[in-house]
């Protein structure tokens, strides 16, 4: 593993000649998670730079075989759910198989995007082989522990976490809020790269009258929205609260969530009202943003939250607490409101305020839409290819 504790990306003169990049992954689409729609999105991006991917990842169904595809290839191993997050799968150990993969045809570098057995096989056999490695924090599974009852796990989840990480050469992590809180827990060699957003795709023109009817609303009727798994990390009962002290003051007012999960009947009985969209995915996805009126995200779980970025994409003005990407895009009130992080009074009066001021709202979904239109997702292939090389680099020079 290479030394050096930080990376000077910028100074990194241009090169031209392909990787051949190893991913190591425990989740791949059609999984729905960010974490496979985000690595999705950057494997096919650094294939259209013209590097060649090999990726490795556990087989999602019974007697699958290896995808082909231009500069892509794939290598399957075995898999089980994760105890408590059964959408997911983890890898098997498989560090003998992939050591013995790698000798015979060596990859430029590894990059490993989940840290379950089959990311740690693929930490040692890479150092074993002196290979450059990459890593990426994405998934707070300390964090994530206090909501299925392993809570007690917690400090021994981070530890397991810093090791892992601070056995590679970079770990890439999505804002430098994030960045500041690893390295005060000693994670070592971090470097910010955010996420992006398709902004074709997420658009306000995608409204639509006919999918708002369906949810029993009109043109006068605000519809919150908002996109996630049902589940307990994502604190949606705070979501729904907030909504319904809204709608005692605007009782035309829908809610909507788009995603599905372990609290979906749980939250069903809460209010007979909510629209339950389930699993949306690419235009009928970005329909279902553009034709509501105000995006509610109470999550303190995640690195990043694909979805506060789709939601300023669509047009909508975001409520959500200081934290992630919220934290980083929801600037001065201009583009939404953000509340102070796990202040749940807070959160429900930003709905409110956000809800009842109908011209504010319409002023922070231009604002929003503007301040998306940067965060296209090829300046983010360019910043990945660029650590990456990087990388290569070094280990090229290294002793």
């Amino acid at each position: 593993m290479m030394s050096t504790t930080s990376i000077a990306v910028e100074r990194l003169a241009p090169a031209h000649a392909p990787l051949r990049i190893a991913v190591v992954t425990e989740t791949w689409p059609p999984d729905i998670n960010g974490v496979a729609n985000t690595l999705s999105r950057i494997v096919s991006g650094l294939q259209s730079l013209g590097h060649q991917i090999w990726l490795v990842r556990p087989r999602q169904v019974a007697g699958e075989a290896p995808a082909p595809g231009e500069r892509f290839e794939e290598t399957l191993v075995g898999g089980l759910p994760i105890p408590f997050y059964r959408q997911l799968r983890m890898g098997l150990p498989a560090r003998k198989d992939l050591t013995r993969l790698w000798v015979r045809e060596r990859p430029d570098i590894v990059h490993i995007a989940t840290e379950g057995p089959l990311g740690w096989s693929a930490l040692k056999a890479a150092r074993k082989l002196r290979l450059p490695i990459s890593t990426d924090f994405r998934t707070n599974f300390h964090a994530y522990s206090q909501h299925y009852g392993i809570g007690w796990l917690r400090g021994a989840i981070m530890s397991y976490m810093k090791r892992f990480h601070n056995g590679a050469d970079c770990t890439m992590v999505p804002t430098a809020h994030l960045q500041g809180e690893l390295a005060a827990r000693g994670f070592e060699r971090l470097q910010v790269v955010p996420r992006g957003v398709d902004t074709a795709l997420f658009n306000p023109d995608r409204r639509d009258r006919s999918l708002r009817q369906t949810w029993g609303a009109d043109e006068n009727t605000l519809v919150v929205i908002c996109v996630s798994r049902l589940a307990a990390e994502k604190n949606l009962t705070l979501v729904i609260k907030a909504w319904q002290a809204l709608k005692q003051q605007r009782p035309h007012t829908k809610l909507v969530l788009v995603g599905d999960g372990p609290q979906r009947e749980a939250l069903a009985a809460l209010d007979q009202d909510i629209v339950f969209a389930g699993f949306r995915s690419g235009d009928d996805l970005a329909r279902h943003y553009a034709s509501a009126d105000l995006f509610a995200f109470a999550s303190l779980t995640e690195t990043f939250g694909n979805v506060t970025l789709e939601a300023l994409a669509s047009g909508l003005a975001v409520v959500a607490y200081a934290h992630a990407a919220a934290g980083e895009l929801i600037a001065g009130g201009h583009n939404g409101i953000i509340a102070p992080a796990d202040d749940s009074a807070a959160f429900i009066g930003a709905l409110i305020a956000m809800g009842l001021d109908e011209g504010r709202r319409l002023a922070a979904g231009r604002a929003a839409r503007a301040s998306a239109l940067d965060l296209e997702w090829s300046a983010i292939y360019r910043r990945t290819e660029q650590i990456m090389r990087m990388l290569v680099e070094v280990n090229s020079t290294a002793p």
